[in-house]
């Protein structure tokens, strides 16, 4: 497993987002630090698609800024950015696979496009990233003849194709039954550990939050900005705040052997 970084990845300074009049988020600031996995948690209506949305650059913020390694995104040309958005990969959360074409053809798709590789390279590629995500054999597979587990997994080989810096992860167990929510968990936690990953999480499933994050930030919707971060685990020791206190246990007390 690697070490935690100290070197910030991504920083998030005084974030302002809304729409029309209605503001979403209000002076947002966090780090992330290089191979460090993030949650971003909240009640929904809380304002977390939006941040990540920012993020990835579908919405752009009113002000403040979104930093890659000190480059500002939003304040860089589009040329920087679409350099910055090719060395990171999203996993949505319906997978958005191309349902006309084949596994392997959705992970050769970013290939293809944004790469100069021989059509040998890509196949090879292409089949390096379905065996990582345990889809060998499924090349020929279209999305609608897998299950929601395997859609994920899919979704997750084509956000890996150009072996990015940072994977954004929008949802991921939604929709999954407990055991395949779990393998998600645990494939998320050995890609970040074997390939030195850093992982911006969205999610409201309590198991994956305790699972997964080494770190973690509480989006409230009435306050519009974070009201606790830390690890899960030492938030549900320390924080007297019953908001978040209701969220990390759903309205039952948790204990320590359940995390």
């Amino acid at each position: 497993m690697p070490l935690k970084s100290s070197k910030i990845h991504l920083s998030v300074e005084d974030l302002h987002v809304g729409f029309g009049s209605q503001a979403v988020l209000q002076g947002v600031s966090f780090q992330v630090r290089r191979c460090e996995i993030l949650v971003v948690m909240g009640e929904s209506g809380s304002g977390k698609s939006t941040l990540l949305k920012s993020l990835i650059g579908l919405v752009e913020p009113d002000s403040g800024e979104v930093l890659y390694h000190d480059v500002n995104f939003w304040r860089s040309p589009d040329h920087v950015r679409k350099s910055i958005m090719r060395r990171s990969g999203v996993l949505y959360q319906r997978g958005a696979l191309w349902s006309s074409m084949t596994l392997a053809e959705n992970v050769a798709l970013p290939l293809e496009q944004y790469t100069k590789l021989s059509a040998r390279d890509i196949w090879e590629l292409v089949s390096l990233k379905l065996a990582l995500v345990g889809l060998t054999g499924a090349e020929n597979a279209y999305p609608s003849e897998l299950s929601g587990g395997m859609l994920k997994r899919a979704g997750l080989a084509r956000a890996m194709a150009l072996d990015p810096e940072i994977l954004f992860f929008d949802e991921p167990s939604a929709g999954l039954d407990p055991v395949n929510a779990k393998l998600l968990d645990d494939l998320i936690l050995e890609l970040c550990d074997s390939l030195d990953t850093t992982v911006v999480v969205v999610t409201h499933e309590l198991d994956s939050i305790y699972a997964i994050a080494d770190n973690a930030i509480f989006l409230d919707g009435k306050e519009k900005n974070i009201i606790a971060r830390g690890s899960p685990k030492n938030l549900l020791q320390t924080s007297q705040d019953t908001r978040v206190r209701a969220f990390l246990t759903r309205g039952g007390e948790r204990t320590e052997g359940e995390t």
